[in-house]
């Protein structure tokens, strides 16, 4: 379906597109710093789900509205990698716990800007897309903290 966003959505989608631009590079250098074969591997998988974000992202930028059931499984067009690692973090030596409250941290962030911006756009459609990213960044911060929670990180009284 096609759509015609107004500046303002336009402005909001490439404010997304750089969050998942970034949480696109933290998790995939962060993946390369972990100790831990099960917080790689959540990085990886939450990766993977960001570059999907990304394409959404732009699909909606060029004017297009992706089906819901093509938002899964982390499949993007060459070329939206380009502008994702100009900018390779130089960050080192974090614990592990760092490197997950940073990653907790930039997720409660990134949902609380869908939720901002689902308010914003005026196509159900458009909202309904965002809404189902949004609930995967939920997610991604849902694995962080049970993570976090299982190793003594997170403690929750």
């Amino acid at each position: 379906m096609q759509v015609n966003l107004t500046q303002k959505e336009k402005m909001l989608l490439e404010d997304q597109k750089s969050h998942e631009e970034i949480c696109i590079q933290k998790y995939s250098n962060y993946a390369n710093q972990v100790q831990d074969p099960q917080l790689k591997q959540i990085c990886k998988n939450n990766e993977q789900i960001e570059r999907s974000h990304l394409n959404t992202i732009n699909q909606l930028l060029s004017g297009n509205v992706p089906q819901m059931n093509q938002q899964q499984g982390g499949q993007q067009k060459q070329g939206d990698d380009q502008n994702v690692n100009k900018s390779q973090s130089t960050t080192s030596n974090l614990s592990d716990k760092e490197i997950c409250s940073d990653l907790l941290m930039t997720e409660k962030y990134v949902s609380g800007a869908y939720d901002t911006a689902i308010f914003e756009f005026k196509d159900t459609e458009v909202r309904d897309v965002l809404n189902h990213i949004q609930k995967e960044e939920q997610k991604h911060g849902e694995s962080i903290f049970k993570y976090m929670e299982s190793k003594g990180m997170y403690n929750v009284q």
